[in-house]
């Protein structure tokens, strides 16, 4: 009896799909983790993807990407979706500041960009969005601009967690961001 409930337990250990969008992807700084969740077993990656719908992709302080769960404007985003594990996806939470108020994971249906994928999947997934507290000012700092996909052109810029100024909080430097005005 005690071996059944050792399977049933280990076919029960669910993975979520994940779409990274920004510094996460192949080529950007936060990749490193996704690397280290794929030594680990604990991610893999499924192939280049892109929303269905529309949404705004900006860049806040320090070239940060956010999404906004704002369907309907923006454009399609372009990213790349990983298999995750659930020990994986609390260290994803953890960079993401989910329990700090930075970003919020909610559900994204995306579409395979790539023709080989299969071209017309249609799949919900996660995705680390903006949190509420900042994302609509966040829109209006960035005048309704947004881009199609994280590339080295809009991460021109980007600086890194331990490189910014370590008496603020990321959402300091957020709230400064939004109040200052736009170059």
């Amino acid at each position: 009896m005690g071996h059944e409930t050792m399977t049933t337990a280990k076919v029960t250990t669910t993975t979520t799909l994940v779409f990274t969008y920004g510094t996460l992807k192949r080529g950007f700084s936060n990749h490193v983790l996704m690397q280290d969740l794929i030594r680990s077993g604990d991610a893999s990656f499924k192939g280049v993807y892109q929303t269905l719908e529309n949404y705004p992709l900006v860049c806040g302080p320090y070239r940060v990407p956010f999404l906004l769960n704002k369907p309907g404007s923006g454009q399609r985003v372009t990213g790349e979706l990983y298999t995750v594990s659930p020990r994986g996806l609390s260290r994803l939470d953890e960079l993401e500041g989910i329990s700090r108020g930075h970003y919020v994971r909610q559900q994204i249906r995306l579409a395979a960009a790539a023709v080989e994928e299969g071209g017309d999947l249609e799949t919900e997934v996660e995705a680390y969005y903006a949190h509420k507290s900042y994302e609509e000012e966040l829109w209006k700092r960035n005048r309704g601009r947004s881009f199609g996909a994280y590339t080295e052109n809009e991460a021109r810029g980007y600086v890194k967690r331990n490189d910014r100024p370590q008496h603020l909080s990321f959402l300091d430097h957020i709230r400064i961001f939004v109040s200052s005005p736009c170059d």
